[in-house]
């Protein structure tokens, strides 16, 4: 939803309907996951995508429908041998998109999640997408970390729900989650849709340098906050890193340690030091290893990784946590300049954060995408 939410608050705002679109499902090699949005206005506009196109146009008169009806549809989307014009996907996966109409009187609690997303509060949005009862279906639930906003229809069903949204929260991740009639766990009969809204994920970058700059771009691409730290305030300043979020001047690792004491480092985050110099890498990479992060990666030449081992081994740091160093830093894309740097540091992040096998798809068989669709 965050992909439509401008356009979604100023139809709300004003008053007006709006059919909101939302894969709340998908499985094998579906073009978008859980959680992605396609908005159609009450004059017919239209934002977002549940799928790069391939069922957009089905999921319009379905959203035209479910304004003219006021009743959400839940619909599943895949590929057919046997008719090759029907509405589908052309990548063979599959997805279930929810369609609901969303207004003021229908959905009251929307400006508090806005309100919590464009602040970076993180909230998560639970919606009942099947359920025997049609009044269920389209009901909200909105869950903080300390209250909770609507309910999807009963006091046990609230309580269960809030409980594995919370849960939800601490990963940022969406997911469909299945219960009793009446919210009851390991029962099925109501499925409820449960969606995100964590801050975005960190990106810590130490050593204000070229490469650092592209990464910074990289990394605001990705969806990152990113950060860049250097003690040496004649390098490390906001015009030589437009893209970054934030530029500090600090020594690395006294930064770093201080983050993690205000507890703004999380599982998430990914760190890339990039210094290459002893007295800056080594000390934020003690402090970096034993994180529950989801990348530290460190620049620099074999001759310096193999010296920057040693240094980290004399200094204390075991085996174990030298393993998840990755360095020399970044996938062996034959890069040269920074900005290819940046794409091969960027695409070892997500290969790791996905667990990709980092081999040329033509070289491999069976699904692309490594992630858990199905949940």
């Amino acid at each position: 939803m965050r992909e439509v939410l401008a356009d979604l608050m100023a139809a709300w705002q004003a008053g007006q309907d709006a059919g909101l679109a939302t894969v709340v499902h998908a499985f094998k090699s579906a073009p978008r996951l859980p959680g992605a949005a396609m908005l159609v206005a009450a004059d017919g506009t239209v934002s977002g995508s549940v799928s790069g196109g391939c069922v957009e146009g089905d999921v319009y008169e379905t959203a035209r429908r479910v304004l003219d009806s006021g009743q959400a549809e839940l619909h599943r989307y895949g590929f057919s041998d046997d008719d090759a014009f029907a509405v589908g996907l052309t990548c063979g996966g599959i997805i279930d998109v929810f369609v609901e109409p969303v207004s003021p009187a229908r959905y009251p609690e929307l400006g508090e999640v806005a309100e919590a997303i464009e602040s970076g509060t993180p909230v998560a949005v639970a919606v009942v997408v099947e359920h025997t009862d049609p009044a269920r279906v389209g009901r909200h639930l909105v869950v903080f970390a300390d209250h909770t906003a609507g309910t999807l229809g009963s006091e046990r069903t609230d309580q269960a729900v809030t409980d594995d949204a919370r849960g939800l929260l601490a990963t940022g991740r969406n997911r469909m989650l299945t219960y009793g009639l009446d919210g009851q766990r390991m029962e099925e009969g109501m499925q409820v849709f449960v969606s995100c809204f964590a801050p975005p994920p960190r990106m810590l970058v130490f050593g204000a340098i070229d490469f650092a700059a592209a990464l910074a771009r990289q990394g605001h691409m990705l969806g990152y906050r990113v950060t860049v730290c250097d003690a040496r305030g004649v390098f490390a300043t906001p015009a030589r890193f437009p893209e970054a979020d934030e530029v500090v001047v600090d020594w690395p690792h006294r930064y770093l340690q201080a983050e993690v004491e205000a507890g703004n480092v999380d599982a998430r985050t990914v760190i890339a030091v990039l210094t290459h110099d002893p007295k800056f890498d080594v000390p934020v990479l003690q402090v970096a290893l034993p994180l529950d992060v989801a990348y530290v990666g460190a620049m620099g030449s074999r001759l310096t990784h193999d010296d920057r081992l040693d240094r980290l081994r004399s200094a204390g740091v075991d085996e174990e946590l030298l393993s998840r160093l990755h360095s020399p830093i970044g996938l062996d894309l034959g890069a040269r300049t920074p900005e290819e740097t940046a794409v091969s540091i960027a695409a070892e992040i997500i290969a790791v954060q996905w667990g990709g096998g980092k081999a040329p798809l033509r070289e491999t068989t069976g699904r692309i995408h490594h992630d858990d669709l199905v949940g």
